[in-house]
């Protein structure tokens, strides 16, 4: 029996609304698999009335989203209030958020869904609300947590085009440099292989792994870190039998040629990683959480509030995390 994607509502004054809607009406010319949106069926009819996009919205339970697909969105209601307008988010905008996302985490843990997407959140509002993780990663990583140990969340940006891992994530730059050691190094590594190796069908996956400093420290005279931090966790995960190679000067990673020579690169910082794949793959980037007990893509790209209900939302990054998520399912059975 195919089980449907639970699909997060984000932030409700966001984009994430319309681009849901814009997403299901594609669902015949881009083979979207079957989803249900967990938010409110009203909400959403009134979002789409607003873009002026006629479709059936039905309120449903996650066994029946795939029957009703074809004909309707599925919508599962959280318990909710959603209140907000495109573009304002208000008081109902964080708790909608913040449950959608504990509804999808229990669906896909009790086997009603086949994995989790996650439409784009407001940090800023879920921070004001007092959420007190830096982001959808974390968040994850700790609803996923067995026996109260936590999970080491790892953030992979995927598209056609580029893969990459960052090895600190959602903190500032001076921070990063300080968390950064061998051993986050390594089992960040340890779980990209697994789960490129599972969930990707990569028999033997290729790690470019980037220096921190400028041409990886020029033989230390930019510093130390890429010859006592970076390098000795290469070797560690050469000695394991991983196909990694680094440090490698960040500058010369991302050209078209060097791309072809390996299937992920791990990079050091936020930017570092997300700034070349936000270049080449805007618009069909897709945000994986990994090593967690259970699948979650999400679009690689925040709210927009700006153009929130204006309808000029592209979905091809929801779509591409709908599809990719669905095609990792397949993958690991």
């Amino acid at each position: 029996m195919q089980k449907p994607l639970a699909l997060t509502i984000g932030e409700p004054a966001g984009i994430g609304p319309d681009i849901t809607i814009a997403a299901w009406q594609r669902r015949a010319e881009d083979r979207i698999p079957p989803f249900y949106l967990l938010g409110n069926a009203e909400f959403i009819r009134r979002r789409a009335q607003s873009l002026g996009a006629d479709i059936a919205v039905a309120e449903v339970e996650p066994q029946d989203a795939v029957d009703i697909f074809a004909r309707a969105l599925p919508v599962v209601n959280i318990g909710e209030a959603l209140t907000s307008h495109p573009g304002r988010p208000d008081a109902s905008s964080a708790p909608a958020a913040i449950m959608a996302i504990r509804r999808a985490v229990a669906d896909v843990t009790t086997g009603r869904a086949a994995a989790v997407v996650t439409n784009p959140i407001a940090k800023s509002v879920l921070y004001d609300a007092g959420f007190a993780h830096p982001g959808h990663t974390e968040f994850l990583a700790e609803l996923a947590a067995q026996d109260d140990q936590a999970r080491l969340p790892v953030m992979l940006l995927w598209s056609p085009t580029l893969a990459v891992v960052p090895v600190t994530i959602h903190v500032p730059l001076r921070e990063a440099i300080t968390q950064l050691t061998s051993e986050l190094i390594i089992t960040t590594s340890r779980i990209l292989v697994a789960d490129l190796t599972k969930r990707f069908g990569i028999a033997r996956p290729r790690l470019a792994i980037a220096g921190l400093n400028p041409h990886a420290g020029e033989g230390g005279s930019l510093g130390h870190e890429d010859q006592s931090i970076v390098a000795p966790a290469v070797a560690t995960l050469r000695a394991e039998g991983i196909d990694a190679r680094g440090p490698l000067p960040a500058d010369t990673m991302f050209h078209a040629a060097a791309r072809q020579t390996y299937d992920c690169a791990v990079c050091m910082y936020h930017d570092q990683a997300l700034i070349p794949i936000k270049t080449l793959a805007f618009d069909d980037g897709v945000n994986v959480t990994l090593g967690l007990p259970f699948i979650r893509t999400s679009p690689d790209h925040g709210t927009a509030f700006d153009i929130a209900g204006s309808g000029r939302a592209n979905p091809s990054s929801l779509i591409a995390a709908l599809q990719l998520a669905a095609r990792m399912a397949a993958s690991q059975g």
